[in-house]
């Protein structure tokens, strides 16, 4: 099984790589008005991770373990693009897809202009994969396509290093890997979804992910294509939405597919990680995410990406330390 139909990987067989984004200096932003909308964690223990049979023993998703982490405060919703352009207009921003010229689209949205614009070279075991020229978070499905009317669907097409650089514009960070599990579980011990285990209650969709036959045909019959809203479907017990499918979500961590299984303070009180990787922690599984192949949606589910990889179904969401607490 290839995670391939996750993350396609970065834009290291460019011919021409460029150096890392730039950094960008944070506002002087009041910790408290940083936090304003946010939703609050409590402190304490959760059960993390899992050991259901249809989970990925490459990718680490166990063993279920207790993790402690302290209270903190995450956005409800993931970035939208109107955010991230507002972030851009403020700053200048040039994402790393607009620094190298191209990301990766997912086959079906390749049309028009698009179609005349893909570059050579395809993605091992997922050839729906294209390596489009023009395509950003600006031009989603790349040249001809914009976001004019998705303003508050997730901004996609941008890889950790643009999400690092929003978040420390903003005053924020992204979440650590367990409070992102910890956040997406919603209060709910073991529970395969956000909501429970069962993948459609009373017949309702709770998430925007693949319905059809992947990856040709795709039925829309959770009423989305591509990207959904940043709001749509229902909140979780802790009021965030869609931490199941839309849009693959990017943590601070370096990711292993072993580290967290060592039984130690740093993996089981707020642990943030192992201190390097090629990898970087994605979790959330998006519109493109089937059981027949990705089935990642499950809260559990993770996979990783090179920090400069950028594709059209990855995005983010912020955390603060809860104001009053300093981050040790």
């Amino acid at each position: 099984m290839t995670a391939a139909c996750c993350a396609p990987g970065g834009h290291g067989a460019d011919p021409t790589p460029v150096a890392l984004s730039l950094p960008v200096a944070p506002r002087a932003v009041d910790p408290r008005e940083a936090a304003r909308g946010m939703v609050r964690i409590p402190a304490g223990p959760f059960w993390m991770g899992s050991d259901d049979e249809d989970t990925f023993p490459d990718d680490g998703e166990g063993p279920v373990r207790q993790v402690e982490v302290a209270a903190f405060r995450i956005d409800p919703k993931a970035v939208t693009n109107a955010q991230f352009a507002a972030f851009v207009k403020a700053t200048g921003h040039q994402s790393d897809a607009e620094r190298f010229g191209w990301s990766y689209v997912f086959h079906a949205f390749v049309r028009g202009e698009a179609a005349q614009r893909v570059l050579d070279g395809h993605v091992p075991g997922a050839p729906w994969w294209l390596p489009v020229e023009g395509a950003s978070w600006r031009a989603p499905e790349g040249p001809g396509s914009d976001v004019a009317r998705r303003a508050n669907h997730p901004v996609v097409h941008v890889s950790w290093q643009d999400a690092t650089a929003y978040a420390t514009w903003a005053g924020k960070r992204l979440p650590s890997e367990a409070e992102w599990e910890k956040a997406a579980r919603g209060g709910l011990e073991r529970a395969r979804f956000p909501w429970g285990d069962e993948f459609t209650p009373r017949g309702q969709h709770r998430c925007n992910t693949w319905q059809g036959t992947f990856p040709r045909q795709n039925t829309g019959a959770d009423g989305h294509l591509g990207t959904a809203p940043v709001t749509a479907f229902r909140p979780n017990g802790y009021g965030l939405y869609n931490t199941s499918g839309n849009v693959w979500e990017w943590c601070a961590d370096w990711f292993s597919p072993d580290w967290h299984a060592t039984d130690s303070t740093a993996t089981r009180h707020d642990p943030t990680g192992p201190p390097n990787g090629v990898g970087r922690v994605m979790r959330g599984g998006s519109y493109l995410c089937h059981e027949s192949y990705c089935n990642r949606y499950r809260v559990s589910a993770r996979t990783q990406s090179t920090p400069d990889s950028t594709t059209g179904h990855a995005g983010f969401r912020c955390a603060v330390d809860e104001p009053d607490r300093a981050r040790g």
